[in-house]
């Protein structure tokens, strides 16, 4: 039997931002940001009970902080993200549990629409099947977090939708350990994603995402399940492009059906033509012009949901092809692919805007604003234009502006 737990919620229409004063982090000022959490849990109808013993226990984790600040010296590349995280030993593991827990895969597939190699590839990116759920108490995580006024918003939700489970009986404080942003269990869920979506797969009468497999891989189906997930139909695939492409179309949100598609010229990895089916897709290079290409499809959006990374969800549909017998990425890295530093980042982006090509802050951060700045320089130089921004670029940024 599998069933979708139901968990009660009052809705906070209106919650006053006085109950959550700004923190300076002294333990003053945090055990001040936790009682207008009290006040605000209490409005929402959380017990006394869970107010006195679970919320105002909570501790300031200042390791949770920093490792909210820390950003990494390195903008990690397409090719080290890939190579990382689909191995050869994590497609072999892969392997041997998706054929361990084929039945109960196969139930949730049955159930919610999603195969079993998919769930296996988000079991393996999330947790390494299981071998890593984290050390870090969730409260304490998301009650920090929720009195850091950078993402307060976000996290005072996630706070909320987890002391209702400690609430309703679902988990006990003790079991709540996670990721340092509060990602529990084996598929790494948010509180008010376990929340909305739990699946008692095994009808004991609660969902326990830690110890029992089943009820996290059904929770996640019916997560990808609620967010459009289609079964039938791939995640994208990789693609060969014919040497005169306008690498400009390489944008999400540039969505063609796929015979569009193929009349500019694009095939399979192979060289065959591309599948004859009523999709759209869109053109991804991870790596500019001098990478692969893939073609990706509603399903590769919906990863996205679940992990807003390009590169995240390329490696789900990447490792689930190989789990389920297909062969890995086709292309290899090509010669000087090497990363950028943060500073590399921030440079290319001041030559950007001193060349009059509008990168937005100057932060160090690759965002949708500085690619379409690159991407406007490559054309005005006659470069092609992929937006994809690495060291050759910058050298060329560097050569163009007259200055090292």
């Amino acid at each position: 039997m599998v069933a979708t737990l139901r968990f009660r919620r009052t809705l906070l229409l209106s919650m006053p931002l006085l109950l959550l004063p700004p923190v300076a982090f002294a333990d003053d000022g945090f055990r001040a940001c936790v009682e207008g959490l009290a006040e605000q849990a209490r409005i929402e109808g959380i017990s006394n009970a869970t107010i006195d013993r679970d919320l105002r226990s909570i501790t300031l984790q200042r390791r949770v902080l920093e490792l909210d600040r820390r950003q990494p010296e390195f903008v990690q590349t397409f090719w080290q993200y890939y190579e990382l995280r689909v191995s050869e030993q994590r497609v072999q593991t892969g392997r041997e549990r998706l054929a361990e827990y084929r039945q109960a895969l196969e139930e949730v597939h049955r159930e919610y629409g999603v195969r079993p190699e998919y769930m296996v590839a988000l079991w393996g990116l999330e947790t390494n099947f299981g071998s890593h759920f984290g050390e870090m108490p969730v409260l304490d995580s998301i009650g920090t977090l929720a009195c850091d006024p950078r993402r307060s918003g976000f996290f005072r939700n996630q706070l909320m939708a987890a002391l209702r489970l400690v609430d309703a009986g679902h988990i006990r404080t003790e079991r709540m350990r996670g990721s340092w942003a509060g990602a529990m269990g084996h598929l790494q869920f948010m509180p008010s994603t376990y929340e909305q979506h739990a699946v008692d797969a095994t009808g004991d009468g609660r969902s326990d995402p830690w110890e029992n497999l089943e009820d996290a891989l059904a929770t996640g189906a019916n997560y990808l399940r609620s967010m459009g997930w289609r079964d039938g139909q791939r995640w994208g695939r990789e693609v060969r492009l014919p040497e005169d492409f306008d690498y400009g179309l390489a944008d999400l949100d540039d969505r063609r059906p796929l015979a569009e598609w193929a009349d500019l010229g694009v095939h399979r990895v192979d060289g065959s033509p591309l599948p004859q089916a009523d999709m759209e897709a869109a053109l991804l290079l991870p790596a500019g012009h001098r990478g692969p290409a893939f073609l990706v499809y509603r399903n590769f959006r919906v990863i996205m949901r679940w992990n807003m990374s390009t590169s995240y969800a390329l490696a789900v549909g990447l490792l689930a092809d190989q789990l389920a017998g297909g062969e890995g990425l086709r292309a290899s890295e090509p010669a000087g692919s090497e990363p950028l530093r943060r500073d590399d980042v921030r440079e290319l982006q001041q030559r950007l805007a001193d060349g009059g090509f509008d990168p937005g802050p100057v932060d160090g951060i690759l965002g949708r604003q500085t690619r379409a700045a690159v991407r406007a320089f490559q054309h005005a130089e006659d470069l092609p234009a992929d937006g994809y921004p690495d060291a050759r670029l910058l050298r060329q940024l560097r050569a163009s502006t007259g200055s090292d």
